[in-house]
């Protein structure tokens, strides 16, 4: 029996990216004592007291169907976080509710693309980012921006690319280079949206990971709010990634169709998670500020250790859990960096052509082990590049 191109064409007839993660993860298996600095996840687990209060909404017996769009509680908690941080009046109506940000750019992308319209994203992008938009019928269109610029991408370019496009996806802090695209970036883009008339798909998952300059909501600049979808997650500013609850806000419109995809699809999430979740915002920036700690204080040692050599350049990033560094100058592509960094050094990284065209010639490292084996994997990994560039 034949299945569907949609489905069979998901990665677009190549690699999905996740080659070298899916080999360390055999390794693992098969006894070997493998560093792993592949995916995001927090070395840390979710906070006791949340899942305490996880606990107690399940024993409380909130474990039937939730309501679709997302317990009322957890909606206006969302709406006054998004009020509070962008100044933009943000109310219920205003937030889906969903198992976590991937089922939000799936949303998003559903609510704006038609089957054949072209869906814009920058490269280097997240991996899930193509298959994501062939996954609604759209056809990706990458955009890339350039290691000269620190990835900031250009206008220009997505401009030039824009010819019977639907939508922008960004993704600020930026995964996989931990870049925090400034102000004057994101105002070109948003004046771009406007004048080619695109959709902006904003993917704020890190928003609360940002240690050089400032996080700005493209949703909060002017004329932007009526035609932004933002996607947010409590996966990686609460250690949240396996409860899978997200959320995306957009106008009142775009949410109430998004809701009736939900209906026919995921059907909700949870109750006695997005009570947890309820919990977990109640908690305030403190509490987000302590997961975000480890990874600020890993990314200065990281800086000091890569300023005691020159071969090895750091992306200049501002936010985000992972560092892109450049290791061009060793004569290794990024696949094949990583792949013989594994095979001699049991240290997994991601090559930067798993994340698109623009960061070959990249690895990204993931600041998800504890302070001292980060030191002394990343002291290795700069070790290692020496040692192939000879």
């Amino acid at each position: 029996m034949k299945l569907s191109d949609r489905i069979t064409g998901l990665t677009g007839g190549g690699s999905d990216g996740w080659d070298i993660f899916l080999r360390a993860r055999r390794m693992v298996a098969a006894g070997e004592d493998v560093c792993e600095l592949t995916i995001g996840e927090h070395d840390i687990r979710t906070a006791p007291q949340i899942l305490e209060a996880m606990d107690r909404a399940a024993k409380g017996g909130h474990t039937g169907y939730a309501i679709v769009p997302g317990i009322d509680s957890l909606r206006q908690a969302v709406a006054d976080r998004v009020q509070a941080r962008t100044g933009v009046a943000t109310g219920i109506d205003n937030v889906l509710i969903t198992p976590g940000g991937q089922s939000g750019l799936f949303a998003a992308h559903a609510a704006v693309c038609d089957d054949g319209d072209k869906a814009l994203f920058i490269d280097p992008y997240y991996a899930t980012y193509p298959g994501t938009i062939r996954g609604v019928g759209a056809v990706p269109v990458p955009v890339q921006a350039h290691p000269e610029d620190g990835f900031q991408p250009r206008a220009a370019d997505i401009d030039a690319a824009a010819d019977g496009a639907t939508s922008l996806m960004v993704n600020t802090p930026n995964n996989p280079t931990g870049v925090v695209y400034s102000r004057a970036t994101l105002t070109a883009i948003a004046e771009l949206c406007q004048r080619r008339d695109l959709w902006l798909i904003s993917d704020e998952v890190y928003d609360t990971q940002v240690w050089e300059g400032e996080h700005l909501s493209p949703r909060a600049l002017p004329g932007m709010a009526e035609r932004t979808l933002v996607v947010g997650s409590m996966s990686k500013s609460h250690a949240m990634t396996g409860s899978r609850v997200g959320w995306v806000v957009g106008p009142e419109e775009a949410i109430s169709h998004m809701i009736t995809l939900a209906t026919h699809t995921t059907y909700g999430v949870p109750g006695y998670i997005q009570d947890a979740a309820v919990f977990a915002l109640d908690q305030g920036t403190a509490l987000e500020e302590d997961i975000a700690a480890p990874f600020r204080r890993r990314r200065a040692a990281a800086r000091g250790l890569i300023a005691r050599q020159n071969l090895v350049r750091l992306v200049p990033s501002g936010g985000a859990m992972y560092l892109m560094l450049d290791i061009r100058d060793t004569g290794l592509s990024g696949e094949d960096f990583a792949n013989r960094l594994l095979d001699n050094e049991k240290i997994a990284v991601m090559p930067g052509e798993s994340f698109g065209k623009a960061a070959a010639g990249h690895i990204r490292v993931a600041m998800t082990v504890d302070d001292t084996a980060f030191e002394e994997a990343l002291g290795r990994v700069l070790k290692f590049a020496a040692q192939v560039a000879q």
